[in-house]
């Protein structure tokens, strides 16, 4: 009997093993992480550029980490510093709250050249939110919100190598250190260096089309992490030091510095960061937390432009107090804290003395519904007092409509207020003939009154699969409405930038439609037709904001081949960027040579970049921008009499350097 047992088990193993053999086959789960995030079910018009998205073009700081991105505009700021800006809905930066760690960051004396400090091989993710934004940071942004959360020490590799170089004799070197001290304790050191040491002057106008420069930049990171107990804990240090140099071939510093033999120009920055994040999360209540945010920054910047200085120093301190909790359920979540912003600020241009301190205590509270299904809704309202803005009230909200499946209709509507640090923002105007002249003096800025806008959005996305490839189509629609601005008029005379208060209207209007889809496996097309109508009431009349091209297209191709033995793979990007005429400050006053007409002529720009991966840890890269060569024609008014009344490199909408070239390696030790 135990014999006849034995047999049976044995002979129902074998089937059983044998049946498994022939029905448990090997599943391949094939993933694929997508560079750019679009959510279904945010409540507000959110895009996330994770670090896959990054790594698309060289993305050497901040400022260029938006070039494979429609929501975000890239431009020159002017003809010498090679300075990027950006803009969301048509509007510049000041007007867009810009995060870094959900500490605001790029504001203030930083907010000409602040997104450069930034390289990118420390950004781990950035989310790009359009339209007013949540409460909880400030009362500052207007047409949205740049957060971008840098790599985390806990999650980091051991070491990390990035060397770029490019032909405009552009050269960098990013090195990342990390340990990990204990199972709760981990620490990243971030060491970024880059030098432009060549001279380059390629429309031989006889002026650097790109700054000499060199920048130090240094971060050090603590993690703190106590999952069992909830805790959380982040401690930055950082250093920076920056120097530019720019103006005409033949200028040199120590001969002629305040001298008209040739013009020139020098920009030094120095910057000093401390921050820290605590944050609890209660271990029998997982939806409730608090956390608390610290930051303290020196920046010092001594700059001239020929012969005009500009000195900015500013000492800032931020606190904020943040308690996220639910109501009865977690359907109903509320956040609600208090913040503190000290701004002090020694500023000179020349010799006239803008010193200031700014000060301001406020309390927020944003409460969350959501449905758990295709509603949700975010209120949110804050109160603040400031020593110059008074105590004002700030409303925001956001809502999110999911009508059928993979269908997402979103609205938003929110106010801003701040005060305009119209020379800090306007900086590349120093490098002109132009004199400054304040109209206004009753207000409490530099004689003005607070800038204040509503900002409302419309947005749908749509996404759906054909011959079985995803896509997703969409359109937004914003407007901001100012009901006061700080108006910079470049119109009334050539020899004049005029600073005051709007008297009439201002409004920006912004239309996106997107297009988006997988032509073929891992070929993506991306596509985005963008309209602003930017007016604003000026002195002489009505016009569109200068340099804001009315209608814009973009387009972008990624191709990446399948992920072979040891990980090889080859990566594909190609982006163009198509812009409409631009409206041109009035040159009427200049002699005939130096004018420039009404509107600027419509161009395209196009980027590429083709990436080899040999492993895991090694690839290079190998890429071009403006890569059809296209140029500005006098980029730079008066330049054969720098010193005399027409001169002015800030009417700049084109590129200035022409087709560049670049070239990098990633080196990991995991």
């Amino acid at each position: 009997m135990n014999k006849q047992i034995t047999m049976l088990l044995l002979f129902l193993f074998c089937a059983f093993n044998s049946y498994s053999q022939d029905t448990l086959q090997e599943i391949k789960v094939k993933t694929t992480r997508k560079s750019l995030k679009k959510s279904y079910t945010l409540t507000s018009n959110t895009t996330t550029l994770t670090s896959k998205e990054l790594l698309k073009a060289a993305c050497c700081n901040l400022a260029e980490s938006f070039e494979t991105n429609p929501s975000i505009d890239v431009s020159f700021s002017d003809a010498l510093t090679g300075t990027k800006q950006i803009k969301m809905l048509g509007l510049t930066s000041p007007y867009l709250m810009i995060a870094e760690e959900n500490i605001p960051s790029v504001r203030g004396a930083s907010q000409a050249y602040g997104l450069s400090f930034t390289p990118g091989t420390w950004v781990e993710s950035i989310q790009i939110t359009k339209g007013a934004g949540s409460v909880v940071n400030g009362f500052e942004s207007i047409s949205g919100q740049i957060n971008t959360e840098l790599i985390k020490p806990i999650n980091d590799i051991p070491f990390f190598l990035n060397a770029y170089g490019s032909s405009d004799s552009r050269f960098e070197l990013n090195t990342h250190f990390n340990r990990k001290i204990s199972d709760k304790w981990s620490s990243s050191l971030f060491v970024h260096g880059n030098a432009r040491v060549s001279k380059n002057d390629m429309n031989e106008d006889g002026f650097l089309d790109n700054p000499l420069g060199k920048q130090i930049n240094v971060l050090n990171r603590w993690q703190y992490t106590d999952a069992e107990k909830g805790w959380v804990s982040f401690v930055n240090f950082r250093y920076m030091n920056d120097k530019k140099q720019t103006g005409e071939l033949e200028f040199e510093r120590d001969r002629d510095k305040g001298m008209t033999n040739y013009w020139g120009s020098e920009i030094n920055t120095e910057r000093i960061d401390v921050s820290t994040k605590l944050g609890y999360v209660f271990p029998e209540m997982p939806y409730q937390s608090i956390g608390f945010q610290n930051a303290f920054n020196s920046h010092d910047q001594d700059s001239y432009f020929g012969l005009k200085e500009y000195n900015i120093k500013q000492k800032s301190y931020y606190s904020n107090l943040i308690f996220n909790s639910i109501i009865n359920n977690t359907m109903h979540k509320f956040a609600t804290g208090l913040n503190f912003t000290y701004d002090a600020y020694d500023e000179f241009v020349n010799v006239a003395d803008y010193s200031r301190i700014d000060n301001s205590v406020g309390a927020f509270f944003e409460y969350t519904y959501d449905n758990t299904d295709n509603f949700s809704l975010v209120l949110g309202g804050r109160i603040d007092n400031h020593n110059r803005l008074g105590t004002f009230a700030t409303p925001r909200l956001h809502a999110r409509y999911n009508p059928w499946e993979k269908g997402v209709l979103r609205f938003s509507a929110g106010r801003g207020k701040r005060s305009a640090n119209i020379f800090a923002e306007n900086q590349q105007l120093f490098a002109s003939s132009r004199t400054f002249d304040v109209l206004n003096t009753g207000g409490k800025i530099y004689g003005l009154n607070p800038e204040i806008a509503w900002n409302y959005g419309l947005s749908f996305m749509q996404g759906f699969s054909l011959f079985n490839r995803g896509g997703d189509f969409g359109f937004d629609f914003y407007r901001t409405d100012f009901k006061n601005q700080a108006v910079v008029d470049l119109f009334q005379s050539p020899q004049q930038v005029l600073f005051y208060n709007l008297d009439g209207k201002s409004i920006a209007n912004s239309l996106q439609v997107e297009f988006n889809y997988e032509l073929l496996e891992h070929l993506n097309l991306r596509t985005a037709y963008k309209y602003y109508d930017i007016q604003t009431a000026y002195l002489s009349g009505t016009f569109q904001r200068p340099m804001q091209a009315k209608h814009r297209f973009f387009g972008n191709l990624a191709y990446e081949t399948h992920i072979v033995e040891k990980g090889k793979q080859w990566k594909f990007d190609f982006t163009y960027n198509w812009l409409g005429k631009q409206q041109l400050p009035s040159t009427n006053g200049n002699p005939v040579e130096d004018r420039l007409p009404e509107f600027s002529p419509a161009f395209s720009v196009m980027n590429a970049q083709v990436t080899r991966t040999f492993s895991s840890t090694f690839e290079i890269y190998l890429g071009g921008e403006n890569i059809g060569n296209y140029r500005q024609e006098k980029a730079i008014l008066g330049a054969d009499n720098p010193f005399g009344t027409t001169f002015d490199t800030s009417m700049v909408y084109a590129p200035i350097f022409g087709r560049m070239y670049y070239a990098g390696l990633r080196f990991k030790i995991k």
